[in-house]
């Protein structure tokens, strides 16, 4: 009786449990008026059971489809994927379902498709999880009739957002970095068009100016570490640090600055953005900004929820990242700055 089935039924489930199959119906809604004892034998013979609920019955007893819309920009970019893996992840947990748009770019045509998609689907709330602000303002520039919560690095009036403070990030990894000494703090910033690449920006440019320092792009790149290489080969002599707007730029700069014979962090200082897994294993580790995806994720799911069960949503304060002190920053001194070689091969 006990044996996983593919084709277990909902009857099945309440012979194991030994309760009547209405209350699996109750427990698979999230109804009220169950003990957690029984819900936690329900939940023991569903899992043994492999149990697969049919969604079309579900609405029927419920008049709730119990799933959402997301829709998810940036393709394989460590901050966009982690924190769809979590609203994903989070969703499981909740016993709703996602329908997910991956998007490679912010095609106007794409994303209305998508949420109409959504939307004939009977979702019950829609998502965005997006590097590109152009996805977000066509979504909310639709007359929806469901909730919609965006990921996004700061309020904006008349939508629900959830975030982490990007700005408030980059202005403690310049501050480490004017702390140590160093003047002139080169910035390699991420794409135009990308919303926490601006704030990274901005903050870096508003720590500077609080110190009295110039401002120095060095560049903009395409988050990739061939785009951080490529402008690492062309960094301007005078330049003795600089804050990257994610780990992988950081790290193909990384990768120049060593080809010109400059040693990280004995003649020059990096910084990073996110704490990609590969940021501590690198030589020498990183010094970089950490972002709490996992909590991205599941606090965009349950606003979302919360939206959609009729609660008010209220606004949602940003998470703050964390500077993660590591070895690629380090005092600046003339005798670290007079050993540099900046003859490019």
């Amino acid at each position: 009786m006990g044996e996983p089935s593919r084709h277990a039924t909902i009857f099945d489930v309440a012979r194991l449990a030994g309760v009547s199959h209405q209350t699996v119906s109750r427990v698979l809604n999230d109804l009220p008026n169950v003990r957690p004892a029984t819900k936690a034998r329900v939940d023991e013979a569903i899992k043994q059971l492999r149990y697969v609920p049919s969604p079309a019955a579900r609405t029927l007893v419920t008049k709730r489809s119990r799933t959402i819309g997301l829709i998810a920009t940036g393709g394989t970019e460590f901050g966009p994927s982690s924190s769809v893996l979590h609203f994903n992840a989070a969703a499981r947990d909740a016993r709703w379902s996602v329908f997910t748009a991956n998007m490679v770019d912010s095609d106007p045509g794409s994303a209305r498709a998508a949420v109409e998609g959504f939307l004939r689907q009977n979702v019950e709330g829609i998502a965005v999880i997006s590097a590109r602000e152009g996805v977000t303002d066509i979504v909310a520039g639709m007359e929806l009739s469901v909730p919609l919560v965006a990921l996004h690095a700061t309020p904006r009036a008349g939508m629900v957002t959830v975030g982490v403070d990007q700005y408030a990030g980059a202005r403690a990894a310049t501050a480490h970095l004017i702390g140590l000494g160093h003047r002139r703090i080169g910035h390699l910033g991420g794409p135009p068009d990308a919303i926490d690449a601006r704030e990274r920006e901005r903050g870096w440019r508003d720590e500077l100016a609080s110190a009295g320092l110039v401002a120095q792009v060095v560049g903009t790149g395409d988050w990739t570490p061939t785009s951080g290489y490529s402008l690492g080969r062309q960094l301007d002599d005078e330049v003795t640090a600089v804050f990257a707007a994610n780990d992988q730029m950081a790290l193909g700069l990384m990768h120049a600055l060593t080809e010109r014979g400059l040693r990280v962090p004995l003649d020059f200082s990096v910084v990073g953005f996110d704490d990609i897994p590969e940021a501590e294993h690198l030589s020498p580790p990183l010094t970089t900004v950490r972002q709490d995806f996992e909590q991205v994720g599941r606090t965009l799911l349950a606003t979302l929820l919360d939206h959609v069960n009729g609660e008010p949503p209220g606004a949602v304060p940003p998470s703050v990242p964390e500077l993660i002190l590591r070895d690629s920053t380090a005092t600046a001194n003339a005798e670290r700055l007079a050993r540099r070689s900046v003859d490019v091969p």
